[in-house]
C-alpha cells in the first residue's frame, strides 16, 4: 500500500537514485521506492515513461505524471502543483 507522495523507481546500484533519495529524506519528503530489477511491472512502467529506456530514478506521481532524474527543486515544484 503506497504511503508517500509519489513512487521512486530505482535500482540499488544507481548513484543518481541514492543521491536523490538522500536529498528527499533530508527535506522530509515521504515517498515509496520500487526496485525495477525486482519488479518486472515496475520496469515496464519506467520504460513507458522514458521512451523505452529503463532510466532511473523515475518518479511517478498520483496524477500519473513522471519526472526522470529530477532535482529536489523539480520534485518540490511538482508536489506544489499537485497540492501535495
Amino acid at each position: 500500500m503506497p504511503t508517500g507522495s509519489f513512487t521512486m523507481y530505482s535500482t540499488p546500484w544507481c548513484g543518481y537514485c541514492k543521491r536523490l533519495k538522500s536529498q528527499l529524506e533530508r527535506e522530509g519528503i515521504v515517498f515509496d521506492e520500487v526496485d525495477i530489477e525486482q519488479n518486472e511491472d515496475a520496469a515496464f512502467l519506467v520504460e513507458q515513461a522514458n521512451g523505452g529506456n529503463q532510466t532511473v530514478p523515475t518518479l511517478v506521481f498520483a496524477d500519473g505524471s513522471a519526472l526522470t532524474n529530477p532535482s529536489v527543486a523539480q520534485v518540490k515544484a511538482q508536489l506544489a502543483a499537485l497540492n501535495v
